[in-house]
């Protein structure tokens, strides 16, 4: 939070942090085990923020210190701290006895009148109000309370803030995966010419100049549109219809792993005012605003800010994308408390979208799994979308049904690392623009159905690895689906892939997570309610572990070798 507060992204004009300083010791009761300063508040000279220690027995000396740390705020546009030192009369709870461990201390507590009864007196003494107003003042307080009468008259009747939200259009939305996310091909073509336009007296370095140039053959129809063009488009067309996009997270604007490129390094120049270029800034000259930053190096700040971000802006598309997705664990208290659960404990509405980078490539235990169990375990009441699209077409109409829905929800994306170049991964512009994005995709071969045993569902870049091998080992009698939205399942598109093979006995759930991680011991229910007559559901996977991956490429070769067999049943060529 403080690291943050001068920066660019996540800088509010300075904030005024109250600290409510009751002095709750009793469960930490050793002054030496408090903290490692005096005050509670040393942590903020790190920012040189102006620190207020007021009593909170002097309600005028808080008044006045507030109104001071309103205006340092308004003239500086930094940070300033009040700290209300003040006590707790009670412990963690009315049954707690906070005597047991500070027995000095809550001697003195006790003792104290009370901070009202103290500020009464006091106007009391100085003629303000009458000997007994005070009394009386709680009394009607009270009498209010029980008749549930308004305890204040609104100083402002009728204020609209011109920062207020309207939330009203996606309040009280059913939830609908159906949208129209097309986009016109000239339009597309126009979009192509602008996100590759470079200044002339820029200098790209010579793999991004290569990229660059590659997405231009790709608007041209000579080469099939990647995934990093596939999320590009989608931001361009957002922003030309007027929609505002943010992207935050460590390494956002090259992508972690090179395939993004929102933002252009001109080689010359090390200044970043001159020396960085927004393709994405460049589409029109009207258009939304495109904000991309490379983070600060704190998951749980960073998505916070974010999740606070996206619920006051409804139409907005706000991202947070981890470096890798494993890196989410250092978040999960916000995912937890606020992103999975915000609208069933508040009503409070966010489309807050999550890139977290998934898939099992031999990198090792932190470098493989976003953890996807976790999110499928918090899947309840279509709190949130959770979803592992698999080629550049898949992304793009995502991004765009993630904002052109009226609907706001959480979406929380499993995106690639080596599909982002693979070349079945890989879209046409006509997949673009005429498309959807697909809950459920079919089988691609051209298979007999009446020869099909066995049905591979699966998610992801495993996918790829199993098309291969059935293609290597030629064999008829398997197909293929993939499972592009996992929460929550579109069991209709499943059922009408499964009833295409009346033959078919054997479904298979097929993962690369081990056997208690991954997508299967929250859809194996789900997944069994689609089955037809005569149908038994399996899984494939690797044995359960405590670690999210082995630490060993070779290890991780083996094991992805035997859950792609596991998979595919050790089935030969049918006749």
């Amino acid at each position: 939070m403080l690291n943050f507060s001068q920066t660019r992204g996540y800088g509010t004009g300075g904030t005024v942090h109250l600290v409510v300083n009751n002095q709750i010791g009793f469960t930490t009761s050793d002054l030496r085990d408090y903290r490692s300063s005096l005050y509670c508040t040393d942590i903020f000279k790190m920012v040189e923020a102006p620190i207020f220690h007021v009593n909170g027995d002097d309600p005028d000396a808080v008044a006045y210190v507030t109104q001071l740390a309103m205006e340092f705020r308004q003239e500086f546009g930094k940070d300033v701290v009040i700290d209300i030192v003040c006590f707790r009369k009670l412990g963690h709870n009315e049954q707690d006895e906070p005597m047991v461990t500070q027995p000095l201390m809550y001697k003195k507590v006790n003792a104290h009148p009370g901070t009202r009864k103290l500020y009464a007196e006091k106007l009391a003494a100085q003629g303000v109000i009458g000997a007994d107003d005070g009394e009386r003042m709680i009394k009607d307080y009270r009498t209010a309370l029980d008749e549930g009468r308004h305890l204040i008259d609104p100083v402002i009747s009728h204020h609209q803030s011109k920062y207020a939200v309207d939330w009203q259009p996606h309040a009280n939305v059913p939830y609908t995966e159906k949208c129209d996310t097309t986009v016109p091909g000239k339009e597309l073509l126009r979009l192509v010419e602008r996100v590759t336009t470079i200044p002339d007296h820029f200098t790209l370095h010579s793999r991004v100049q290569k990229i660059i140039d590659d997405r231009r053959r790709m608007g041209a129809g000579k080469l099939p549109v990647d995934w990093g063009m596939g999320e590009t488009m989608a931001y361009a067309t957002l922003l030309a219809a007027g929609y505002n996009v943010r992207i935050s997270g460590e390494d956002v604007g090259r992508g972690t792993f090179f395939h993004r490129h929102a933002a252009l390094h001109d080689q010359k120049r090390e200044k970043w005012d001159e020396g960085t270029y927004w393709p994405l800034q460049q589409i029109q000259e009207k258009q939304g605003w495109f904000h991309c930053f490379d983070s600060v190096l704190s998951e749980e700040a960073v998505l916070a800010f974010e999740y606070g971000f996206a619920t006051a802006a409804p139409n907005e598309l706000v991202i947070w994308e981890a470096q890798f997705g494993d890196f989410a664990n250092g978040a999960q208290v916000v995912i937890d408390q606020f992103l999975g659960s915000g609208e069933a404990k508040w009503g409070r509405g966010c489309g807050l979208v999550m890139l977290l980078p998934h898939g099992y490539e031999g990198q090792g235990p932190e470098h493989s799994s976003a953890r996807l169990e976790r999110y499928m375990q918090l899947s309840a009441e279509f709190n949130w979308e959770v979803c592992q699209p698999s080629t550049a077409a898949q992304i793009f109409h995502l991004l765009r049904r993630q904002m052109l829905r009226r609907q706001r929800k959480p979406l929380i994306v499993m995106t690639p690392k080596s599909l982002l170049r693979h070349k079945d991964a890989t879209s046409s512009l006509d997949e673009l623009a005429d498309g959807t994005f697909q809950t459920v995709i079919g089988e691609v071969d051209a298979l007999n159905a009446k020869k099909v045993t066995r049905v591979v569902a699966c998610a992801g870049k495993i996918y790829y690895e199993l098309l291969a091998a059935r293609r290597e080992r030629q064999l008829d009698n398997v197909v293929l689906l993939r499972i592009e939205q996992l929460y929550p399942l579109d069991d209709r598109r499943l059922s009408e892939e499964l009833r295409k093979y009346p033959n078919a006995r054997q479904i298979v759930w097929c993962q690369e997570e081990p056997l208690n991680q991954g997508a299967w011991y929250a859809k194996h229910h789900t997944l069994m309610s689609s089955l037809g007559k005569g149908q038994t559901l399996e899984v494939a996977a690797r044995p359960a572990s405590a670690s999210p991956a082995v630490g060993y490429a070779a290890k991780h070769v083996v094991q992805q070798k035997e859950v792609i067999d596991a998979a595919l049943g050790g089935a030969g060529r049918t006749n």
